[in-house]
């Protein structure tokens, strides 16, 4: 399997078992790749040039001079990334993105923000069986500090979530939720100033 189809293959959410042996090794070699960067990262001053190029290694894609990261950021895979045009990371962000993270323009993203995309089946004969599922944070979305989003979530544009937030299910656009696990507050009224 090409790095390209086992990129896609992992995006489409398909179980990954122990017996999966290519597919695990082609995790592997990303995940060891992203330990690597990530350190580089998080053990030294950088330039935003050189976070944004650091970056673009650990994705595998181009990103955007805008984006702006305040390390220390981890990940554990790396390659399933994408990062949209003036975007911001606050310090201690972990992303699991074997399933996929797709990070919209100006979305904002606070302190210790985890974003995971991976579960294990439940039963013990598939709990070492992991089920991808991808993650979407559309565009001018801010996500608060300490929040957790889970598998499968999407964030609809210019929506917030609330500072400590558990998100387990998608969030509408213009719409503010907070809570373990959040819940609507209130929509945005997107013509006010």
């Amino acid at each position: 399997m090409e790095m390209n189809e086992f990129l896609e293959f992992c995006k489409q959410g398909h179980p990954i078992s122990e017996e999966d042996k290519e597919v695990n090794e082609l995790s592997a070699h990303c995940s060891d790749e992203a330990q690597k960067l990530t350190m580089t990262l998080n053990t030294s001053y950088h330039s935003t040039e050189e976070i944004v190029a650091i970056f673009s290694e650990l994705t595998g894609k181009k990103i955007d001079p805008s984006f702006v990261c305040n390390p220390p950021f981890y990940t554990n895979f790396g390659k399933n990334i994408s990062i949209g045009k003036n975007v911001f990371f606050n310090i201690g962000c972990s992303f699991q993105d074997r399933g996929g993270i797709s990070i919209g323009d100006g979305a904002l993203l606070g302190m210790n923000v985890t974003i995971a995309t991976l579960n294990h089946g439940l039963s013990i004969e598939t709990r070492n069986t992991v089920y991808p599922s991808s993650v979407t944070i559309g565009e001018n979305v801010w996500i608060g500090s300490n929040s957790t989003i889970l598998p499968g979530v999407t964030i609809g544009n210019g929506s917030v979530v609330a500072a400590g937030a558990v998100v387990n299910k998608d969030v509408p656009a213009d719409t503010v939720v907070a809570g373990v696990p959040a819940k609507t507050i209130k929509k945005i009224n997107t013509e006010a100033k």
